[in-house]
């Protein structure tokens, strides 16, 4: 009985420490919705034209060769020229989780 109600609580609080880091992150995602970022298919000629010159460039690695530039907020991922995705960068650099956007 004791072990049950025990097994109960616990798995009570974990669901809810999980619950509250993804409500975090979805705060965090909202936040960053309205940030300008570049489009999929943009150039890197676009993307420096309308973003500036990024913080740092990897150079290209593999085939196709993928391309890396990181900027303040975020990083944009390259195929040969064009735009494939941009990933918004964590809060920190050592998080492990999400923080609070406040």
């Amino acid at each position: 009985m004791i072990k049950s109600v025990f097994f109960t609580l616990s798995l009570l609080f974990f669901t809810c420490f999980a619950v509250s880091a993804d409500v975090l992150l979805i705060e965090r995602v909202e936040a960053k919705a309205g940030l300008d970022v570049p489009k999929k298919s943009a150039t890197m000629s676009q993307v420096r034209a309308q973003y500036g010159d990024p913080l740092a460039e990897s150079a290209a690695v593999g085939e196709p060769p993928i391309t890396r530039w990181e900027y303040p907020d975020y990083i944009v991922y390259f195929e040969h020229q064009h735009v494939i995705t941009t990933v918004l960068k964590k809060s920190k650099a050592t998080a492990t989780q999400p923080d609070s956007i406040e």
